[in-house]
């Protein structure tokens, strides 16, 4: 990623807000360009609660876009994830608190 120009941090963490309190943290694997979470996994197979567990990062990051990449199983797999729950809004409320390094 550093060789395309991008930014990234790895083993982010992250705080998570419910109505607007602070409740807990959690790390995602990468966070390029503040805005896109990567889950990595070594599976011999993705299964539907790496899915979910995937989607639950981003709703409670307030991220809209992220990858789960499995490099474990015969050939690379890799999921597109949207945040149907996205709100632009406050992800610019809190991206300041989020982000800050």
């Amino acid at each position: 990623m550093a060789l395309q120009g991008l930014s990234f941090a790895r083993e982010f963490e992250m705080p998570i807000f419910y109505k607007e309190e602070q409740i807990g943290k959690r790390r995602v694997d990468f966070l390029v360009e503040e805005v896109v979470s990567v889950e990595i996994k070594a599976l011999v197979k993705l299964e539907d609660v790496h899915l979910a567990q995937a989607i639950n990062y981003l709703e409670a990051y307030n991220l809209e876009i992220g990858m789960l990449i499995n490099f474990g199983a015969n050939s690379l797999e890799f999921k597109r994830l949207i945040n149907p729950k996205f709100n632009q809004l406050n992800q610019e409320n809190h991206s300041n608190q989020k982000f800050s390094r």
